[in-house]
């Protein structure tokens, strides 16, 4: 329906989670299996914060929810290392998936997308949202707007990367924020307004409230009665816009 950019490939920082989520679970591993999160899980390349100390541990499936709610980077990888084989498996795992979805312009190196190695473009990273939106699991996670989560005995709050998430009139299924300085600020949703779903995807934004604004815009865009009165058929029309 609209896009710009959308063959460019650029640095697509954490929204490389939602690869990392997809890839484990079709691991089917346990995920109530206790992980714990180590010095190997600290971020070195970028020196990121994170609310998940070193020595922590929990469930899988809670640093499942830290990494793609509160797009954590050591929870992301610690999925990484304890995939069944590890590291190198997980990245194997991962150019499997990348060939199945046809997503043929995106690397992929590191679970977190700290790495601006890691890239794509806005029309592949549509095919992602898509194919992440059929997983329960991350559907439900991404569009929590906050939980508490017990951290070594101790309950810690976590809340949504994307401020969107749980406002009035925003039907959002599917969504993913991301931010280095290669890549910008970025943001994956899938949305439903006016009876119809859309992937949107806004890349390689100088702020955060540049992708707020450009996706109000199109939300308005969808509601808008030139749209509504379009003969374009109902089911998964997809926006593709990289805002560069």
């Amino acid at each position: 329906m609209l896009e710009k950019g959308a063959d460019a490939t650029v640095p697509i920082a954490s929204l490389t989670k939602l690869m990392t989520a997809m890839v484990v679970l079709d691991s089917k591993p346990d995920m109530n299996e206790i992980i714990s999160i180590s010095a190997a899980d600290i971020d070195t390349l970028k020196h990121s914060k994170s609310h998940v100390p070193v020595g922590t541990t929990l469930p899988r499936r809670k640093a499942f929810q830290l990494a793609l709610m509160s797009s954590d980077n050591r929870a992301a990888a610690s999925l990484a290392r304890t995939y069944a084989g590890g590291n190198v498996a997980f990245i194997i795992a991962v150019n499997v998936k990348l060939k199945a979805l046809g997503m043929t312009h995106t690397v992929i190196k590191e679970p977190t997308g700290l790495s601006p190695d890691n890239t794509s473009t806005a029309a592949d990273l549509a095919k992602m949202a898509m194919a992440a939106s059929h997983y329960p699991e991350i559907a439900n996670i991404t569009t929590d707007s906050s939980d508490l989560i017990n951290m070594n005995g101790r309950g810690v709050t976590f809340h949504n990367t994307n401020h969107l998430v749980g406002k009035k009139g925003w039907g959002i299924l599917l969504s993913k924020t991301g931010f280095t300085n290669e890549a910008g600020h970025c943001l994956i949703m899938r949305i439903h307004q006016a009876g119809k779903s859309a992937t949107l995807v806004l890349l390689n934004a100088k702020a955060s409230s540049s992708t707020l604004f450009d996706a109000l815009n199109i939300r308005h865009f969808l509601t808008s009665p030139m749209i509504l009165r379009s003969s374009m058929p109902a089911g998964h029309p997809r926006f593709r816009h990289a805002h560069r």
